[in-house]
């Protein structure tokens, strides 16, 4: 059998990964929308590595889009199998793909109409979306969910087990078990590693031993800051930007997985009485829904979050916390002066909500932006996080006044050290590992680390590449 890197491969986002049986049997390993900026960008979302309709069956790490995000895509081009996923990943990724039509197109809509007044008899190179709220609820229909740590046969030559991998809520890694004649081989796929002791979601659990494992890479050359650290750095941060400095604390972060778990730092801080009486404000309609699906998914939930709901019924919501759906009720927040602490996403800064926030507040030497987690080096936060001086958004440059704060504690990605925490039990039987998700730099130096610790046959593929095993 032959496996292909169809995307995340020397790059952070478009996980999607090509498993051809000798039979012709094609699964496909997640569908993630590339994200960043440029114009190789948008060539990237609209090649496809392989035929849609080829493939036979489509199995699902978790929800975020870079994971999930040209599913709708894949249908609309001919795809009809089944897509298999856990129970929670099937309830967010009704609520995330919707919200990436959208996306699509209002970015269309925005290059277009700044196409032509460049250029007005353009209309040879104007483009389409990708796909539309419409194309969604085709492919939600072809979805089919799972409970974790079950073997379960999705064809007379493959089993498949999703494993918890306390990445967000419903993340799954991928174990599959496959019998040509008399062989059998084992395929693991970790999807995102989660990180141990992070607040709602359980630690990671360990995927069975496999022959060929295709593993993340995205904090494979960095260890996380502590956790007790990162509480006192939250704190300490809060009270220098809006107890002294009477400002805006920006947190750009992902609606999904990375705000409930701000809010519920803040809820645990309010219930202990240690937040200062400021407004808290979640502005992003996705957050708010997504929240509603975490309320919904309990069986996801880690040991300490079943406890303290014992005390607090609602870890998602206290006095001081406001979630903004309305889109006039965003732009008050600009026009306010007080202090106030923003969460709005996207938590790249490519998009949503946020890039008005920092429009209209990183001039201000008074605001703090606090980077909670990785960021591609092309997007406005990576820009933000390597200390540029001016950031162009909406077309006009903004001096960066504001402080630039990070925590990578906050990060849903296990670093250097957890991952091979996770993996170590991979190293007896490991055929071939192969590095995925993760910039090559960072990759090339992740790879001479595992090299260290008596990991063999260490690859780390381009796109497109191909690879016999089995």
């Amino acid at each position: 059998m032959q496996v292909k890197f169809c995307g995340a491969a020397r790059f952070v986002t478009g996980s999607s990964h090509l498993i051809t049986l000798d039979s012709g049997y094609k699964i496909l390993l997640d569908c993630g929308l590339f994200q960043g900026k440029g114009k190789h960008i948008w060539e990237w979302n609209n090649t496809w590595h392989f035929d849609p309709r080829s493939i036979d069956c489509l199995i699902v790490s978790h929800a975020h889009i870079d994971h999930t995000g040209r599913i709708p895509q894949l249908v609309k081009d001919g795809f009809n199998g089944s897509i298999h996923c856990t129970h929670a990943t099937r309830s967010l990724s009704a609520i995330m793909l919707l919200d990436s039509a959208k996306i699509q197109e209002r970015d269309v809509e925005w290059y277009n109409k700044k196409l032509l007044r460049k250029r007005k008899k353009a209309t040879s190179s104007l483009r389409v979306p990708l796909y539309t709220s419409e194309d969604v609820t085709p492919a939600l229909e072809l979805y089919v969910s799972y409970g974790y740590d079950r073997w379960y046969r999705i064809s007379d030559e493959v089993e498949m087990m999703f494993t918890d991998a306390g990445h967000l809520l419903g993340s799954a890694t991928v174990t599959l078990r496959i019998t040509e004649g008399e062989k059998v081989t084992t395929i693991g796929f970790t999807g995102d590693i989660g990180r141990p002791n992070r607040p709602i979601l359980r630690d990671p659990h360990r995927m069975p031993d496999v022959d060929y494992l295709i593993c993340e890479s995205t904090y494979g050359d960095k260890n996380h800051e502590s956790n007790p650290e990162q509480n006192d750095k939250l704190l300490d941060v809060i009270h220098r930007t809006c107890v002294e400095n009477k400002g805006k604390l920006i947190i750009p972060a992902f609606s999904v997985g990375r705000t409930q778990e701000i809010v519920y730092m803040l809820d645990k801080l309010e219930t202990a009485g240690k937040l200062p009486k400021i407004p808290v404000y979640v502005d992003s309609p996705l957050s708010v829904n997504a929240t509603q699906v975490y309320g919904s998914h309990p069986e996801c939930f880690d040991d300490k979050l079943n406890e303290y709901l014992l005390i607090d019924d609602n870890p998602f919501g206290f006095n001081d916390l406001n979630y903004i759906r309305n889109v006039e009720e965003s732009k008050e927040l600009n026009l306010a002066t007080q202090p106030m602490i923003i969460i709005s996403s996207s938590g790249m800064m490519n998009a949503g909500r946020v890039r008005h926030h920092l429009f209209n507040n990183m001039e201000n030497e008074k605001t703090t932006i606090l980077i909670v987690g990785y960021c591609s080096p092309d997007t406005a936060g990576g820009m933000l996080r390597n200390g540029i001086e001016t950031l162009k958004i909406f077309g006009e440059e903004k001096m960066v006044n504001a402080k630039v704060e990070i925590m990578d504690s906050f990060s849903a990605h296990a670093d250097r050290d957890e991952i091979i925490t996770f993996i170590s039990n991979q190293k007896r039987n490991l055929k071939r590992l192969f590095l995925v998700h993760g910039d090559f730099d960072t990759q090339e130096k992740f790879k001479l680390y595992l090299e260290e610790k008596g990991y063999n046959k260490v690859e780390i593929p381009e796109v497109g590449q191909e690879f016999e095993i089995g």
